[in-house]
């Protein structure tokens, strides 16, 4: 099995090596960096599934374990936390892309309203944190 590991770990790095490779020689200038891009993308994304289907191909042994010590709850709790994490950083990062743009535009303008601006994009930022400190208070009930 760790062989299947090291194998694997070595195809990926060759599969993002060689097509770089192959674009770094001058390839570019000749109209082929296209088809070195693609090359590395299939190349990638193929080794990456084969790899992941061959690693989690073997049964999972404390799947008897895990579902008698929690059940359904601690997973829902789980993806609670994972939801609470990863929605209000969705939403921070929309928050802080609309504010900072606006305020590079007001700061542009007007240098004087940049103490104002930051603090609308720190409040943006918050958002993040929240949802953070969320899904850590539902991973400390479970």
């Amino acid at each position: 099995m760790l062989t299947i590991k090291i194998l694997s770990c070595v195809a990926l790095l060759l599969s993002i090596v060689i097509p770089f490779a192959y674009y770094a020689i001058g390839e570019k200038t000749r109209g082929r960096y296209k088809k070195a891009l693609a090359l590395n993308v299939i190349a990638f994304f193929g080794i990456l599934v084969l790899s992941q289907i061959s690693l989690f191909s073997t049964t999972a042994l404390a799947a008897g374990e895990a579902a008698s010590s929690g059940g359904i709850a601690t997973g829902l709790g789980y993806i609670g936390a994972a939801l609470a994490t990863g929605l209000s950083g969705i939403g921070g990062g929309i928050a802080v892309a609309n504010a900072a743009s606006a305020a590079l535009g007001a700061i542009s303008e007007d240098s004087s309203v940049m103490g104002k601006s930051l603090i609308f994009v720190g409040l943006a930022e918050g958002v993040c944190l929240y949802g953070f400190i969320i899904s850590f208070m539902i991973i400390g009930k479970l």
